[in-house]
């Protein structure tokens, strides 16, 4: 399918690298940031594609009259502003972003808890109005709490991680199995809801999590909780929340987003103000945002890079997708010690190799004479990196492009393991072998280790 051949309406405004990138791979972009939903129906016909964030829902209305439709992308995280399920039904691709603000929610919703723990928030308004009030502010600490996190995807994942080093115990429930990692143990609601002394939210807005958090699941928590979401604010009933906080069974809230958004989350309600939000706006013990934890200048531009490379990858030519290397070279063997920093010191003094925390990472050159790296890495035996295989070993693969890579092996049915991860030194993702092997697949930027 040749692009030149495929319209796109952009409905939002966005990072100009998005527009760019894709009149550079040559897409048709024509924007609409004014018209009303119903001027947009009467020539919607005439765009393969539409790029949006949300200034109103894609109904079967509107996808009746997008005859020539073939992808919808949204610059954000959720798919919920879209009738997804009728969108499929009429062959309709949906790409959505979430990797290009995690980091950013994970960051902000460990700002939030760190804030609220230690009343920062409290402590700074006592002061710029002229008092010195040091017990009254007497704050707490992270280390020796557990954290639980509801919605193990992108953004659970980016919360888990930045704890790391907070000497927490980090606990995930999810509704899909076997994607807890490294960074939290996967366990039952149940046994969540009787472990955590802090309450993370990270779920999509579904029929399942519509007003999930009400009286009913908060009462079922076995201790006083800190209480965090940076998901969607249609998840949790603002006056069984407010009753909560009223009696101690929460302890804290950090609110990026609201009950009262509207669908297009850029206002609140028009009429008064409900009692409940009147409470969280006088509360101490409440910090509130206006849905921002993923809105930072850097995840602004990664959202665009996101949709841009998604979008190229439904029309990148198949003939050239064939083309390309799958496996370039081993990116790393790693393996279960039982005392793994004893294991790597052995290596260091006997065998000489130049050994850091992490293992050893060995450097050579590919034919065109790029630097590469191969790491060499022994885990604790207790891992749960390795998981849902059983094994003692991973195998990591150097691959050229992920994201081609992944679409052909979700085509091929191989089993893939949670969602594709981005750091400064790669993308990553994981798939499992006929044997139950779970292999790490690796698109490296060898750059970041030099």
């Amino acid at each position: 399918m040749k692009t030149a051949s495929v319209n796109i309406l952009h409905i939002d405004s966005n990072h100009p690298l998005l527009w760019n990138q894709l009149e550079q791979a040559g897409f048709s972009n024509h924007e609409d940031y004014q018209s009303s939903k119903e001027e947009i129906e009467n020539r919607i016909q005439h765009y393969q594609g539409i790029v949006i964030r949300s200034r109103f829902k894609i109904d079967k209305t509107f996808l009746d009259k997008a005859t020539n439709l073939q992808f919808i992308a949204r610059v954000g995280a959720g798919l919920e502003s879209i009738d997804c399920d009728y969108a499929k039904e009429k062959g309709i691709q949906l790409i959505a972003a979430p990797e290009g603000n995690r980091n950013a929610v994970g960051e902000h919703a460990l700002g939030m808890l760190i804030s609220l723990m230690n009343k920062l928030n409290q402590a700074n308004q006592s002061v710029r109005d002229g008092h010195w009030i040091r017990e009254g502010h007497r704050g707490y600490e992270l280390e020796g709490k557990t954290v639980g996190i509801i919605g193990y995807g992108n953004m659970g994942k980016s919360f888990a991680k930045k704890l790391q080093g907070f000497d927490v115990e980090v606990i995930c429930y999810d509704i899909l199995p076997n994607i807890g990692n490294q960074n939290a143990k996967q366990v039952s609601l149940k046994e969540l809801q009787q472990k955590a002394d802090i309450l993370s939210l990270h779920t999509p807005w579904t029929f399942e999590t519509n007003k999930m958090v009400n009286r009913e699941f908060i009462n079922a928590f076995a201790k006083p909780f800190w209480f965090l979401n940076t998901a969607r604010g249609k998840s949790v009933v603002t006056a069984d929340l407010v009753e909560a906080l009223q009696t101690g069974k929460i302890l804290g809230a950090g609110l990026d987003v609201l009950e009262y958004e509207k669908l297009s989350f850029e206002t609140l309600f028009e009429s008064d103000k409900p009692a409940a939000f009147d409470y969280l706006l006088k509360a101490e013990n409440v910090l509130l945002t206006p849905h921002i934890a993923g809105w930072t200048f850097e995840s602004h531009e990664k959202l665009a890079q996101v949709i841009v490379d998604k979008i190229k990858s439904i029309y990148f030519p198949k003939e050239e997708r064939q083309e390309l290397k799958k496996v370039t070279g081993i990116g790393g063997f790693f393996f279960k010690a039982k005392d793994s920093k004893k294991l790597v010191d052995w290596y260091h003094k006997h065998l000489g190799l130049k050994t850091d925390q992490y293992g050893s990472t060995f450097w050579w050159k590919d034919k065109e004479g790029n630097d590469c790296s191969t790491q060499w890495s022994p885990f604790a035996e207790d891992t749960t990196y390795f998981l849902p295989s059983e094994k003692q070993f991973m195998q990591n693969f150097r691959v050229e492009n992920l994201l081609h890579l992944l679409d052909e092996l979700k085509n091929e049915g191989v089993i893939i393991v949670g969602d594709m991860e981005t750091y400064d030194y790669g993308k990553f993702a994981w798939i499992l072998d006929p044997e139950g092997n779970k292999i790490e697949l690796w698109e490296p930027n060898d750059k970041a280790f030099q």
